[in-house]
């Protein structure tokens, strides 16, 4: 495809839809501030979040949902990819076709597959049911062992270099300090995160969503 023909497909704004009191996108708009992708954000009241006009954007009226030129996408993971393949120039994706892509494909899903659920039903069964909330944990415990594994003592997950994927598992690891057992993180998943946590398109994406409507 030549190079003028990519670039006019490319959307000249994507809309991020948020709702008050819902969890930050930070890992849609981190990924929007490293592609340098110009981008506004709607924050909707809990009532327009729930009302039909959402629900036609993601039928479970949830966020984040993006729209760009040809309609709206929702679920984070599929939004960071999509937003990715927009610039391949940048590189947060691997070529089509290679191992390296589908290793990006892998941990960008595995972060809400495997890390986050149980993240999710610990901080929620923390005080009720701290039976089950220990469980959860041993679970995410398993599934973060297996990202440190992966890293074997290099800085990115895929090809040695930041992807898409560092974005998804990353904000996924980032979490335990909201749930509330930072703990559960090993040194070398902390450094990780830690290290992730200082790119300048992290640091503004966070300065961002940090003056949004939230729960957090």
């Amino acid at each position: 495809m030549p190079e003028r023909r990519r670039q006019a497909m490319v959307p000249t704004m994507i809309r991020v839809f948020h709702r008050e009191h819902a969890g930050r996108p930070l890992r849609v708009v981190w990924t929007l501030e490293e592609l340098g992708h110009p981008y506004d954000i709607e924050v909707m009241t809990y009532e327009e979040g729930r009302g039909a006009e959402h629900v036609a954007r993601h039928p479970l009226a949830r966020v984040p949902v993006i729209e760009d030129d040809d309609g709206f996408v929702f679920e984070s993971a599929a939004i960071c990819i999509h937003l990715a393949d927009l610039h391949p120039d940048v590189g947060l994706m691997p070529p089509l076709a290679t191992h390296e892509r589908a290793l990006a494909y892998q941990w960008s899903i595995f972060a809400p597959a495997e890390l986050e659920p149980p993240l999710i039903e610990a901080a929620i069964f923390a005080t009720a049911q701290p039976e089950r909330a220990e469980k959860a944990r041993n679970r995410f415990a398993a599934a973060a062992e297996g990202v440190g594994k992966s890293l074997d003592g290099g800085e990115y997950l895929v090809g040695d270099r930041f992807t898409v994927a560092d974005v998804l598992i990353g904000s996924a690891l980032a979490f335990t300090s909201r749930a509330g057992f930072p703990q559960v993180l090993e040194p070398t998943l902390t450094d990780y995160v830690a290290r992730l946590q200082e790119r300048p398109a992290y640091q503004a994406a966070l300065t961002v969503t940090s003056a949004l409507p939230s729960s957090k």
